[in-house]
């Protein structure tokens, strides 16, 4: 399937639901469970290895509690941060925010001069998870999202993004701010359009296509896409 924009991402998820009837918790579980294989392949496999999880508000969150949930199952030793306050976190992130704190997940809400110490706490990791933000996110990033951002970077840890570096735009592949630098970035149903941009590739690492459980023809049949 060709590179997708914002907007298409945004009609391939409303016909996925709406018109296949899926709901989005379970696009969600479907996603993060293929990022969690794209986090085992960047460790060479989960056992006796240490990852971390930076998540936003937003479904790229919840997308990271999922990622964390199966990484904790299947042996890592998982840390998530989360660099929003919990209720300010979309309601599928939220059940899957809870589902992970109901299996013992440790959870760590951070905010104001704690996010401004994060690379402290990621430097024992064998790995970060980029979670923060999605494809929904234009210009500069600001606040605790820029400094968590800046952060990651400065921990110099091997990251994977989930969607999109965190800061990329999404269809010019320009960083009007600070922008995750990423050794691999698991993108979903599509690369999206910014990628191919140049040097967007100095952000994104290798990119790997995941499926969210739909075939990618049929959702773009759906959404005018094809």
């Amino acid at each position: 399937m060709r590179p997708l924009s914002r907007q298409e991402v945004r009609a391939i998820d409303r016909c996925a639901i709406e018109a296949l009837g899926v709901p989005g918790v379970v696009l969600m579980e479907n996603a993060g469970r293929q990022a969690a294989d794209a986090v085992c392949d960047l460790l060479g496999g989960p056992a006796a290895k240490s990852v971390a999880v930076v998540a936003g508000a937003g479904n790229n969150g919840g997308d990271g509690f999922v990622i964390a949930r199966h990484l904790s199952l299947r042996g890592a030793a998982v840390t998530t941060f989360l660099v929003a306050p919990p209720e300010k976190l979309t309601a599928d992130a939220s059940i899957n925010l809870g589902v992970l704190r109901a299996l013992g997940g440790d959870v760590r809400p951070l905010a104001g001069e704690e996010v401004a110490r994060l690379a402290d706490l990621l430097g024992p990791f064998d790995a970060v998870v980029d979670a923060v933000g999605g494809t929904g996110i234009s210009g500069a990033l600001r606040g605790d999202l820029a400094t968590a951002v800046e952060q990651i970077n400065a921990a110099a840890r091997p990251v994977l993004a989930v969607d999109i570096p965190t800061g990329l735009d999404c269809d010019t592949g320009e960083a009007p701010g600070p922008v995750v630098r990423a050794a691999a970035t698991v993108t979903f149903v599509a690369r999206k359009r910014g990628f191919d941009a140049p040097g967007a590739a100095a952000y994104t690492g290798k990119v790997i296509v995941a499926d969210i459980g739909i075939p990618a023809g049929h959702v773009a049949k759906l959404a005018g896409l094809a």
